[in-house]
């Protein structure tokens, strides 16, 4: 099914109503706007409200690719519908904790600029990027994606940090769901230059990756997949719009994960972030989400491997 955008509401029932644009109907009465699709099976960007017999029809459509910024080591660019991110990994080396000295770091980072959307404004980095930022930190950890033991150079003495920098370029909502996305594709493809300590002068010694040194990849152990809902009036929204999200009462986020060639039928469950009012039926709802969320990750794992 084609997405429109800014569609006229199914019905129209108030005389005001009748002389507004579909636009400016939706600027001035959202929840009404909102409320008269939901009424007729349907979301205001086309698609299905009922996610049971043809589930494809309630997702946004998702694409991903590897290798689009030329100077990172490896990068993704992954759109959501309008939602867009861009992910670049750089490595540098550094002397493991003290504590930790058998582990190596990695420094997830998400930026909202201004240029993603005019919600966000130039100066340190908002509440909400911070904690999408945490939560990607938190999400690749439990997902064991890139151990971090297997960082380690010389233990004690030397480690890898994993920088994933990543950029929205478009803020449509399921941010973090395509942050995720865009971090597993540019981790597929990243390889890690020859290195060593060298006893003498206790430095490390790198070979750049090149054909005669292709470097390491580290296989993954099982990878992560984010997926969002939102419940507006008892109606259960997968990946909801940014304009959706906003009126949503409660918002879930569910995060599976599998190793890459595994099913993902049966996918553990990482994660579950609820925001918002609690629900009368929370059981049913987070257990319908999860279901789901396994049928999307076995989508989005497909974009990803093509």
């Amino acid at each position: 099914m084609a997405p429109t955008t800014d569609s006229a509401p199914p019905t129209t029932t108030t005389p005001a109503s009748s002389n507004l644009t579909p636009t400016l109907f939706r600027r001035l009465f959202p929840r009404p706007y909102l409320e008269r699709f939901l009424d007729q099976g349907i979301r205001p960007d086309g698609r299905t409200l009922d996610s049971k017999p043809k589930a494809a029809l309630c997702w946004r459509d998702p694409s991903a690719n590897t290798g689009s910024v030329s100077t990172a080591p490896s990068s993704a660019l992954v759109r959501l519908g309008k939602t867009s991110v861009v992910c670049g990994i750089t490595l540098e080396i550094a002397a493991p904790d003290l504590t930790r000295p058998n582990e190596g770091f990695i420094v997830p980072n998400i930026d909202l600029s201004p240029l993603c959307s005019p919600r966000f404004h130039p100066g340190p980095p908002s509440d909400e990027a911070q904690v999408l930022s945490a939560r990607l930190r938190d999400i690749i950890l439990s997902s064991n994606v890139l151990p971090l033991s297997s960082l380690v150079i010389e233990p004690g003495k030397a480690a890898w940090v994993v920088y994933l920098d990543i950029v929205c370029l478009n803020f449509d909502g399921g941010v973090l769901d395509a942050a995720v996305l865009a971090a597993v594709g540019a981790l597929r493809s990243l390889r890690f230059p020859q290195a060593a300590l060298d006893p003498d002068t206790n430095e490390v010694v790198c070979e750049r990756v090149s054909d005669a040194h292709p470097g390491q990849r580290i296989a993954p152990a099982s990878e992560p997949f984010c997926v969002s809902f939102g419940v507006f009036h008892g109606h259960l929204l997968p990946d909801p719009t940014l304009f959706e999200a906003e009126l949503c009462s409660t918002q879930f986020t569910v995060v599976v994960g599998a190793a890459p060639t595994g099913s993902l039928a049966k996918a553990p469950l990482l994660h579950v972030y609820q925001a918002g009012a609690p629900l009368d039926r929370a059981r049913e709802t987070v257990g319908e989400c999860v279901r789901l969320a396994r049928e999307r990750a076995a989508e989005l794992r497909r974009v990803v491997d093509m």
